[in-house]
C-alpha cells in the first residue's frame, strides 16, 4: 500500500503564504469535497476559514467567526493587529488553540474545529465550534436497570466525561486523554481516582494504548485484545465493557480504571474479577438481605447453565442408577424412541437453540423477538413429535437456556463452557465432568490481570472484602471501612 501523502507533510510547519498553505492543505486531504474554504479580506489581509461539512456547526461558525471577522474588518487593521485580536482579545471559543503545523491543524478539522488562516502569519487560530449529529443520552440497552440510573454513554467523548464528572464532583477524578488509530486517531480517554487506583497501572494502560498501531478504533473490542492481559489463555474476559455511568462511578470508587473511546458507548472497566459478573447496582437499591438472596441465585443460575446439561448427559448415559426408580422409567422410556445418543440429542438442541437467538437478536426488534419464541415452540414441539429428541432433554434446555440469559455479561463464557460440558459428560460421564471441572478451576485461578487477581478476594483471601461478595455490605459498614481492588 502506498503511504498516502499527508504522513509526508504532517510535521510540517505553516508556511507565512497563504495560497502556499491553502494547496498544501488541499493536496494533504487529496481535494475531498466537504473541505469548506471561505476566503474573506479583513482590511489589507487576505484571510481563508477552514471547516470540514458536517463536523462543525454552521451557526456557530457564523455566530461566533464570521459575525466578528466581518465587524472587525471595518477598522481596517493589519495582519499583525487581526492575529493579536484572535489570540488575545477575542472570545469566540472556549475551546481555541493556537497551531503551527499542518499534522495539528488537520486533526483538528476533523475534529470540528474552524481554522483561520492569514496571509503573512505563518500560524492558524483553530476554534472548537462542533456541530456533528450525536445521539442525546437515553437508557440502557444492554444492562437493563430497575431501580437505579436510567441514563446510559453515549457515542460522544465528551458527553461520556461529563456523565461521570456529574457523579464524582472531586479534584481526585482525572482524565487523561490520548489517541489511537492511524487513520482513525480515535480519541480515548482514561478515568481514574487518585489514590485509589494504582499509579502503576494507570502508566501500563497509557504504554499499552500508545503503542497500539491499528490502523482505525472503532468501539471497545478494538481495545480489549491490548488490554487484557489473559486475552488469549482464558475463557473469561478479564475487562468488563459497561453503558451505564452509575456502574463506572462505583468501579471508580473501587479503585478500578475507565477507559472511554470516542465513537463507543461501551467503556471498558479494568481490572475487573470474577465476582463483578454477579453484581449489579441494583443490589444496592434493595435491602440487603435480598441482595444477598438475589446474588446467591446468580450463582446457582451459572451453575446451572453451565453443568446442568453436560450432567443430565453423563447420568442418563452412564449413572442412571442416581435416579428414582419412576423417573428412571420415564426417562428410558423417552430415550428408548428417540435415535440419537444423549449427547447427540443434547449438542444438536444447544445448537439450533443458538441458531434461534441469533436470528432473534440479528432480526429488527420488532419482529426479533416474536421470531426467536415462535421459532423455538414450533421446532421444539415438532422435534418432540418426530421422535428426534425426548421431551425430559427439551426441558433440560429450556432450564439452561433461562439460566443462562441472568448473567449477560457471561453469555459468550456459558455458552461455550456448555458445549465442552456436554462432550466431558458424553463421553466420560460424571469422570469427565470432573476433570472439566478442575480444569475450568484452574483457567478462572491463573488469571492475574494488572496485579489483581480474578479470583479475589476468595484466592488470595481477604476477608473484609467477602461481605460483598456473597452478599451485600450495608451502607453503614462501606463508610467504615472502604476497601478497593488492591487492598491487601
Amino acid at each position: 500500500m502506498s503511504e498516502p501523502y499527508f504522513n509526508n507533510i504532517k510535521t510540517e510547519l505553516l508556511r507565512a503564504d497563504l495560497k502556499t498553505n491553502l494547496k498544501i492543505t488541499r493536496s494533504a486531504l487529496g481535494d475531498t469535497a466537504d473541505l469548506n474554504i471561505i476566503n474573506i479580506t479583513i482590511g489589507n489581509t487576505e484571510c481563508a476559514i477552514l471547516s470540514i461539512e458536517g463536523m462543525a456547526s454552521s451557526q456557530l461558525l457564523a455566530e461566533l467567526v464570521f459575525e466578528p471577522l466581518t465587524s472587525y474588518a471595518e477598522k481596517e487593521p493589519t495582519a499583525n493587529q487581526i492575529i493579536e485580536m484572535l489570540e488575545k482579545h477575542s472570545l469566540m471559543s472556549t475551546d481555541r488553540q493556537l497551531v503551527t503545523d499542518f499534522g495539528t491543524l488537520i486533526e483538528l478539522l476533523f475534529s470540528g474545529f474552524a481554522a483561520i488562516l492569514l496571509d503573512s502569519i505563518p500560524r492558524a487560530i483553530c476554534l472548537g465550534i462542533q456541530g456533528f449529529e450525536k445521539r442525546t443520552v437515553s437508557i440502557p440497552e444492554a444492562e437493563q436497570t430497575i431501580s437505579g440510573a436510567r441514563d446510559s454513554f453515549t457515542e460522544t467523548l465528551r458527553t461520556n466525561m461529563s456523565l461521570v464528572r456529574r457523579r464524582l464532583k472531586t479534584p481526585a477524578l482525572q482524565f487523561e486523554l490520548c489517541k489511537v488509530g492511524k487513520l482513525s486517531v480515535t480519541d480515548i480517554c482514561i478515568a481514574h481516582i487518585e489514590g485509589r487506583a494504582s499509579t502503576e497501572t494507570i502508566n501500563k494502560i497509557m504504554q499499552k494504548l500508545q503503542s497500539i498501531e491499528l490502523d482505525t478504533v472503532l468501539n471497545a473490542g478494538y481495545l480489549m485484545p491490548f488490554l487484557d492481559e489473559t486475552y488469549n489463555r482464558s475463557i473469561f474476559s478479564a475487562l468488563t465493557v459497561t453503558e451505564r455511568p452509575d456502574n463506572a462511578c462505583a468501579a471508580l470508587n473501587e479503585g478500578k480504571i475507565l477507559v472511554i473511546i470516542d465513537g463507543s458507548p461501551g467503556c471498558i472497566l479494568l481490572p475487573t474479577v470474577f465476582a463483578d459478573n454477579f453484581r449489579t447496582m441494583d443490589d444496592y437499591c434493595e435491602k440487603p438481605f435480598y441482595a444477598a438472596f438475589s446474588r446467591w441465585i446468580k450463582y446457582a443460575s451459572f451453575l446451572l447453565a453451565v453443568l446442568l446439561p453436560g450432567l443430565y448427559t453423563a447420568l442418563v448415559m452412564f449413572h442412571p442408577e442416581v435416579f428414582p426408580l419412576k423417573l428412571l422409567l420415564n426417562l428410558a422410556a423417552a430415550e428408548v424412541a428417540t435415535p440419537y445418543p444423549p449427547v447427540v440429542e443434547m449438542l444438536l438442541l444447544m445448537v439450533l437453540f443458538e441458531i434461534m437467538r441469533e436470528a432473534g437478536v440479528r432480526l429488527p426488534r420488532s419482529v426479533g423477538g416474536a421470531v426467536s419464541i415462535v421459532g423455538g415452540l414450533i421446532i421444539g414441539d415438532a422435534a418432540v413429535k418426530s421422535g428426534m429428541v425426548s421431551q425430559p432433554l427439551l426441558i433440560v434446555v429450556g432450564m439452561t437456556a433461562t439460566a443462562s440469559f441472568v448473567l449477560p455479561s457471561l453469555y459468550p463464557a456459558i455458552t461455550v463452557l456448555r458445549l465442552i460440558f456436554i462432550i466431558a459428560g458424553g463421553f466420560g460421564g460424571l469422570y469427565g465432568i470432573a476433570v472439566a471441572s478442575a480444569l475450568l478451576i484452574f483457567n478462572i485461578a491463573a488469571v492475574d490481570q494488572y496485579g489483581t487477581a480474578f479470583t479475589s478476594p476468595l484466592l488470595p483471601l481477604r476477608p473484609h472484602g467477602l461481605k460483598d461478595i456473597f452478599s451485600r455490605a450495608g451502607f453503614r459498614e462501606l463508610a467504615k471501612r472502604h476497601t478497593t481492588v488492591t487492598d491487601d
